[in-house]
This record gives C-alpha cells, sequence and structure tokens, in this order.
C-alpha cells in the first residue's frame, strides 16, 4: 500500500513582495511556516523555503537510509548527525535547485572510517528522497566518525 502525505500551502501578492504559508496536513507536525521570495534567495528573517524543506527531508531521509546500511553491516549507530545543505541559484534557465550537500558524523562502534564512508555512500544512493533529486540536482555527501 502506498503511503501519501499532504502539505498545503497559501500565497498572497506577487512573486517579490508576497508571502505565504506551508503547513504539514497529515501530520499535523506544522503549521502555517511562513514562506517568501526573500527567504529563498536573500535572507531567510525567520521564513523557510521550498529548499529548507528538501534540505530537511533529505537529512532525514539519508539518516534513516544509513541507520538502516549500518544496521545491515552488523553496526548499529549509536548517533548520526546529518546536515543537508541544498543550493538554490539562478542559471540560465532561470532559478532552480542545483545540489544536495549531505554531511554526517556518526558514532558507530566497531566500524571503520572507510567503512562508515561506504555506507555513507550507499545510503545516499538509495535515499528515496535521493533517488528523486537524482540527475537533476548534483548529490554528494561527506561522511566521518566522531572521536
Amino acid at each position: 500500500m502506498a503511503a501519501i502525505r499532504r502539505a498545503e500551502a497559501t500565497w498572497s501578492g506577487d512573486l517579490q513582495t508576497g508571502k505565504g504559508t506551508v503547513s504539514a496536513v497529515t501530520s499535523g507536525a506544522f503549521a502555517e511556516l511562513p514562506v517568501s521570495w526573500a527567504a529563498r534567495t536573500e535572507q531567510a528573517d525567520g521564513r523557510t523555503s521550498p529548499e529548507e524543506l528538501v534540505a530537511a527531508a533529505h537529512a532525514a531521509c539519508f539518516s534513516m537510509a544509513l541507520s538502516n546500511e549500518l544496521a545491515k553491516a552488523g553496526h548499529p549507530a549509536e548517533r548520526l548527525d546529518v546536515s543537508a545543505e541544498v543550493t538554490f541559484e539562478k542559471g540560465e534557465a532561470g532559478w532552480g535547485v542545483t545540489r544536495s550537500a549531505l554531511a554526517v558524523e556518526g558514532r558507530v562502534p566497531g566500524m571503520s572510517a572507510a567503512q562508515f564512508d561506504a555506507a555513507a555512500t550507499a545510503a545516499k544512493d538509495g535515499c528515496p528522497i535521493s533517488k528523486a533529486l537524482a540527475g537533476n540536482v548534483e548529490l554528494s555527501v561527506k561522511a566521518s566518525l566522531a572521536g
């Protein structure tokens, strides 16, 4: 059975000076987060953007995929700290998401740095959000083990 999730957005005004909100309808986890064009291209000023939401989705998805890779290898993680930086920039064809750079620091007993790096690469390639972005967005991962 397919899992369907729903979000809603409301917008008022033109692109440059207008503003809107986005809400997670299925979970109710957040409601009416403010969004604006300036939050996408200039300073966030307390507003989010579609790109920040993509970054959050990518970080969460990757952390789950990596935890699965590590468990399958017999090294469940004690902790994974993941960040995703999504780049939104203007190119010849207009504005677009061009990169999603993942970084992870893990506390994984008994695992070498090379093994951890291989698991992180597999998780980057296998996570559903990465698959949705692949071919359109440059994907990378930097993995390190906590000391």
